[in-house]
């Protein structure tokens, strides 16, 4: 792993100037997104999407919702906060449907009308500024002007979409070393969590769930839970994450995350990249 991805870099390459820049020229820096004619024009991706591959260095994590408001997008950016690293988290969702929207502190435009960035504070948040009606549909990201990078990958669509159509996010998620799964502590996202746990390795997945601490389940979810969460938990891959009224109310928007989120997320990071050695956050 290089060297980059252990430290924290305050500075500003010469290609995000010059994005930004063009954002400016453009009237789209810190600017909301605007939909319409033209991104619906320019949401007609070829047939097959080219495949992509990490660059040399870089640890990719997929983040995969297995059901809705179970805080996939909201637990990715944590992550990537959490690193305390050169890190970003690309979106893989179609523009109407971005948690992004609100997230950036600053909009450095878009990569030929395609994708969308962004950064907040050292993380670059990157999402799609197109429609898309299948996971086949998204195109590769962008190239990182960051060597040995954190990427999060913020899948945005059902799990069994993914494996279920051939594309590089279903490449990416079936041969990624780590996995993260959200869901919420109730009967139907803990019923998901079981059913995605069976179509995936599961000793790469850590799950995340979103809710009361386990102690205080109720007693159905608990019966529910039992299988899947007994296995994760043995495994020291299960994680609580807690509600905060604040993001239930305003989701994502570019304000500081609550301190709890990003304990949680960097629990989970270290157990992820624990077995790499050359892999260390700041906090660690």
């Amino acid at each position: 792993m290089s060297q980059a991805l252990q430290e924290r870099s305050a500075a500003v390459s010469v290609a995000e100037l010059k994005r930004a820049w063009s954002a400016v020229r453009a009237g789209d820096f810190r600017g909301p997104p605007r939909f319409g004619e033209n991104t619906l024009r320019a949401a007609s991706p070829p047939a097959a999407t080219p495949d992509w591959h990490p660059a040399t260095g870089d640890v990719v994590v997929p983040v995969l919702g297995c059901c809705g408001s179970s805080g996939a997008t909201t637990l990715a950016v944590a992550i990537a906060t959490a690193a305390g690293c050169s890190a970003r988290v690309v979106e893989c969702a179609s523009v109407t449907s971005s948690g992004l929207v609100a997230a950036s502190s600053a909009e450095l435009g878009s990569e030929e009308r395609v994708w969308s960035r962004g950064t907040r504070g050292e993380v670059v948040l990157e999402r799609l500024a197109v429609v898309v009606t299948s996971v086949g549909e998204v195109p590769p990201p962008p190239t990182s002007d960051r060597l040995g990078e954190l990427t999060v990958l913020d899948i945005g669509w059902e799990i069994g979409q993914v494996l279920g159509t051939p594309s590089w996010v279903a490449d990416v998620v079936r041969d990624a070393p780590h996995l993260v799964l959200t869901t919420t502590a109730t009967v139907p996202g803990l019923r998901r969590l079981e059913g995605a746990l069976s179509l995936l390795d599961g000793g790469k997945v850590c799950a995340a769930v979103l809710g009361p601490q386990r102690a205080k389940w109720a007693k159905s979810v608990q019966h529910t839970a039992e299988r899947a969460v007994e296995r994760l938990d043995s495994k020291g891959a299960f994680f609580a994450i807690p509600h905060d009224r604040a993001l239930a109310h305003d989701g994502l928007t570019s304000a500081a995350l609550p301190t709890p989120l990003l304990d949680t997320a960097r629990r989970l990071l270290e157990r992820l990249l624990d077995h790499d050695r050359t892999v260390r956050t700041p906090h660690s």
